[in-house]
């Protein structure tokens, strides 16, 4: 049975349940009812199975006004670029009229009218071609990043270890003990990832804004440390600073403690983003791309982080044991530029934003939900909708992003699948032309063959299985995702930073080269999903300092070990 999901876990003898914590369907035996506080550990929950088909075809089920957002984002300028070539047919139909004695007799016997109309006409060219230049935003390009590497005493050695910590830490019981192991079985995660030690504390609370600060301040300045280093900048250069962490919020803000430490200039831009889930990462290159544009501020430096003793969880409620078992210890620091002079020693330069934002929809605004259990333990709570909710926000953003991207065959067949189920939707499409993923029954809907567009993949690493069906219904290679599945198994689900860490992948293998383009997907609460497209301005030699510097040659075989 094919399932979005970590594994089959089961939460009672006769009961077999799959968790995911994008894609997972349950439901109450007692009644149904929004997964809220006030149940009791006596309530048995029941889950369904999505297979496969069901996934693609939601996938798939497009609505036409995002295939129309999508051409909009595409012909923003098209009035501008339009107005050049109806100047050339006027004049062209004008010219053409004439012999050409009446011609050479224009010319030469009526300088005077000829100079004053073919000056009004480079007048109106030039002022077309002004407006279109001044109303073009400068181009971002993306100097470097850096990922941080945890110190090696954080490093969890093993599942087991992890299992033997969590017992001894005295905050759960058995059965919770046991059913996290199943969820760290199925996860995707190697034997190398890090956590702070302070989770497994006995009888200590973790989540103290001490404990906090700590483990934030250690994680950003690591990795600021390297980006200011790698790129030669002076923290006082940076005009814009935009930093995403969901769950440790504190005052002042993560934001400000950068600025703080160092000692970053009074007039700069900063911001602080939190409670944005996983896709964090992709709104705050937005963010800092529109305050480079609207301020021209030259340089921005986006830090994508996650604080992991918040997102601990010492309780028994299973929906909410689930983060315990996926995200580990990581960060990001990004250093943008719109400076023209930055193209030389640029790596890449964004082409295109889609976000996509589902929270209208009360289902999907709880799909990922911070709360207290029964004892007030506070943890996130994974909902029974959120296969349903995760699969419109990724169909959504997909088509969106489609005419942005697609060559002109593959927008043609899509379009032409969308266009024909809007008019007919009781009939199959005949003949079907055959899809990404593989699938040519009749009536199966045309899925993009997104590997004409992009050369690499960087899809949030959320977990094992959540890739897997990714592959399967966008139809990907397991080349295509390697990136993702190993970043997942050498450091977990980093949050908002685990799309740079297999960004990195690609840059420790010496993958990407001139004109290659990258598409980082990522997904999290709200519920959101964004991608970010790159291009890049030159070959990427293999990095001197980075993460993957000692493993990257054990990968991709260490994950099938």
């Amino acid at each position: 049975m094919d399932v979005w999901a970590y594994g089959h876990l089961p939460l009672e003898r006769s009961v077999s349940t799959s968790f995911s914590p994008w894609f997972l369907v349950g439901s109450w035996s007692k009644e149904r009812r929004p997964w809220t506080g006030g149940r009791t550990d006596r309530d048995r929950i029941s889950f369904r199975s999505v297979r496969d088909g069901e996934m693609g075809a939601q996938i798939m089920s497009v609505n036409l006004k995002y295939v129309r957002l999508g051409y909009h984002y595409l012909l923003s300028h098209g009035v501008y670029l339009a107005t050049i070539p109806v100047i050339v047919l006027v004049c062209g139909a004008e010219v053409g009229s004439l012999s050409r004695d009446e011609l050479w007799r224009k010319v030469w016997d009526e300088a005077t009218y000829d100079l004053a109309t073919v000056l009004a006409f480079l007048a109106v060219l030039a002022f077309t071609i002004s407006v279109y230049i001044m109303s073009r935003p400068r181009p971002i390009y993306l100097i470097d990043f850096a990922t941080y590497k945890p110190a090696d005493e954080l490093k969890v050695v093993s599942k087991a270890e992890f299992i033997d910590l969590a017992r001894k830490s005295g905050k759960f019981d058995e059965e919770s003990l046991a059913f996290q192991a199943r969820l760290l079985a199925k996860s995707g995660i190697g034997d190398e990832s890090y956590m702070p030690r302070c989770v497994f504390q006995p009888d200590a609370n973790c989540a103290t804004m001490k404990e906090g600060r700590a483990e934030a301040s250690a994680a950003m300045f690591a990795a600021l440390d390297e980006l200011f280093d790698k790129c030669r900048v002076r923290p006082k250069d940076v005009g814009v600073l935009v930093v995403n962490c969901s769950l440790f919020n504190p005052t002042p803000s993560l934001s400000a403690m950068i600025v703080n430490h160092y000692k970053m200039r009074g007039n700069i831009l900063s911001y602080n983003l939190g409670g944005m889930g996983c896709s964090a990462g992709v709104i705050s290159i937005d963010l800092a791309r529109d305050m480079l544009q609207a301020s021209g501020a030259g340089l921005a430096v986006v830090v994508s982080t996650e604080a992991v003793s918040f997102t601990w969880y010492a309780g028994k409620r299973r929906s909410m044991l689930i983060p315990n078992a996926f995200f580990r210890a990581g960060a990001a620091a990004v250093l943008l530029s719109n400076r023209r002079r930055d193209f030389r020693r640029a790596k890449y330069q964004l082409e295109h934003v889609v976000r996509t934002h589902k929270g209208a929809d009360d289902r999907a605004f709880r799909s990922v939900y911070q709360e207290e259990d029964e004892q007030r333990i506070k943890g996130l709570s994974i909902s029974r909708d959120l296969v349903e909710v995760g699969g419109h926000a990724l169909k959504t953003n997909i088509t969106t992003l489609g005419p942005l991207v697609l060559p002109f065959s593959e927008q043609l067949l899509f379009f032409a699948g969308v266009l024909f189920r809007h008019l007919y939707p009781s009939q199959p499409s005949t003949p079907p032309p055959p899809a990404a993923n593989g699938d040519t029954s009749a009536a199966a809907p045309y899925i993009p063959d997104f590997k004409r567009a992009f050369e690499h993949f960087c899809m949030h690493a959320a977990s094992r299985d959540v890739l897997e069906h990714l592959q399967r219904n966008l139809g990907l290679r397991d080349a295509d995702l390697e990136a993702s599945r190993a970043a997942l198994h050498r450091f977990g689900n980093t949050s908002s930073s685990s799309i740079w860490y297999e960004l990195a992948y690609l840059e420790a293998k010496g993958r990407v080269r001139r004109g290659d383009r990258v598409w980082q997907l990522a997904f999290g609460s709200g519920f959101k999903c964004n991608s970010a497209v790159w291009r890049a301005v030159r070959r990427v030699r293999r990095p001197s300092r980075s993460p993957w510097l000692d493993c990257v040659d054990q990968y991709p075989a260490r994950m099938d070990a």
